[in-house]
């Protein structure tokens, strides 16, 4: 059963990812900062509270959620230089991902059927966005769109090895989330995307703050 503060920060965080697509909805940048300052600081919280130091699992995935609020303390700003600067700590979020993840060992036939409709979509987006990427941003953001899929199929492969289930959840919303990202800062659609990709981002990162709260038993011990 989750503990009393651990409830309250999931709450918080819910309430500011809110007040986040309120704010921007109606353009006060000041007030959309403040409340994903809380809202990924809450997530930080969250891991904190389910014991996250207590075990490397945890303390990797507590290091990916920091670099995930420095991505979205980076993406405040319009940028190309903060779009860069979220990308790559973002980038580097996913790598701690994959290594908290592999931590658990990973289910390598778990990880090929994954691979298939992940490098599938991979394929998709890619060809996507090319059009619409500066060609400044064409190498960060095919080598981003590479390392999300690694992350995603070794969430599975983890999964796949005894892995909890909320660090795959987790994965696979981080993962919808960033095509809300990509379709708002590259393709420039009319319709807010980050409408319905803000919740999934958040949604994501707590359930891998709630998975920080479990350890394997195997750590370091791949499966064969």
């Amino acid at each position: 059963m989750a503990r009393p503060v651990t409830i309250v920060f999931v709450i918080l965080t819910a309430l500011c990812c809110m007040a986040l697509v309120y704010f921007l909805r109606m353009g006060w940048p000041a007030a959309a900062f403040g409340a994903k300052l809380i809202a990924s600081s809450g997530f930080i919280a969250t891991a904190l509270s389910v014991g996250a130091f207590k075990h490397r699992f945890g303390q990797i995935i507590l290091i990916g959620l920091v670099l995930s609020l420095c991505g979205d303390l980076s993406l405040t700003g319009l940028s190309q230089r903060a779009f860069t600067l979220g990308l790559a700590s973002f980038l580097l979020a996913h790598l701690a991902y994959i290594a908290a993840f592999s931590v658990w060992g990973l289910n390598h036939k778990w990880m090929l059927f994954a691979a298939v409709p992940v490098i599938a979509v991979a394929v998709l987006v890619a060809a996507w966005l090319a059009p619409h990427t500066p060609p400044e941003l064409a190498a960060p953001v095919r080598a981003y769109t590479i390392v999300i899929s690694i992350m995603v199929i070794s969430a599975v492969g983890s999964k796949g090895a005894g892995g909890p289930t909320l660090a795959l959840v987790g994965a696979l919303l981080f993962y919808v989330s960033d095509l809300s990202v990509a379709a708002q800062r590259l393709v420039e659609m009319d319709f807010p995307t980050y409408v319905l990709g803000l919740p999934l981002y958040y949604t994501g990162q707590l359930c891998l703050a709630l998975s920080a709260s479990q350890s394997s038993s195997q750590e370091g011990v791949p499966e064969k």
